[in-house]
């Protein structure tokens, strides 16, 4: 496996970036693909914060909103 060297000012950012992406899932959506939507934006944005795939971090952003807002709506 490479090792994959940041740039110091990306390396400083990318946490940063990592938790205000997540952060943007405060803001569920109201309906399913809302949620989709903004859970796949926060991914992508954290998945190109660290450095990883972008599409993965999508998937997984827009998976994860929609399976959390449903399982507690009450927090969304």
């Amino acid at each position: 496996m490479q090792n994959i060297r940041l740039h110091p000012i990306r390396r400083g950012i990318a946490p940063i970036l990592a938790v205000l992406a997540l952060g943007t899932l405060v803001a569920c959506g109201d309906t399913v693909p809302e949620q989709a939507l903004l859970g796949g934006g926060a991914g992508a944005l954290t998945g190109a914060a660290v450095g990883g795939s972008v599409i993965t971090g999508a998937a997984v952003g827009a998976a994860g909103n929609v399976v959390y807002c449903q399982a507690y709506p009450g927090r969304c």
